[in-house]
């Protein structure tokens, strides 16, 4: 898919009607696609895995930015975050709110198709045992209540 400007979105699940779903909270009334072009703008090095940095860059922001972002994500819509196990032992994570799955990082995977069928729920406290993971979370987070 292209890039919103383009006028479609790439991510997985774009394709759905994804406006249906609003967000709470965070970011009241707020879509998926909406945050999707918020988020645009705020991914960024820092906010990349460390094991990962090295390859983003601004063509492919999403790279490394998919559990804090998911998080982000269930903190404004509500819903599960839920992982696929990918080489090495990490989790790819996307969310699921009212049956509906959409997954904002897509992008970094390129032409590669994930399954999203069966995967496990992913636990907050888990991902942010780690330390440098929250305080990614929470600059993302904090980023994004300032643009609201």
């Amino acid at each position: 898919m292209l890039r919103k400007d383009e006028g479609m979105y790439r991510f997985y699940g774009a394709d759905t009607d994804l406006s249906v779903i609003k967000g709470k909270d965070l970011l009241t009334g707020i879509t998926p696609y909406e945050l999707y072009d918020i988020l645009s703008e705020v991914w960024c090095r820092y906010t990349c895995a460390p094991r990962m940095r090295e390859d983003w860059s601004e063509e492919n922001k999403t790279l490394g930015q998919c559990s804090i972002t998911a998080f982000l994500a269930q903190d404004i819509f509500g819903g599960t975050v839920r992982g696929i196990l990918r080489e090495g032992g990490n989790y790819h994570c996307f969310n699921e709110v009212d049956g509906m799955i959409f997954d904002l990082t897509s992008e970094q995977f390129g032409g590669e198709v994930l399954d999203y069928d069966d995967a496990p729920l992913q636990d907050r406290s888990v991902h942010f045992a780690k330390e440098e993971k929250y305080e990614r979370y929470k600059y993302l987070r904090d980023q994004i209540a300032n643009r609201s």
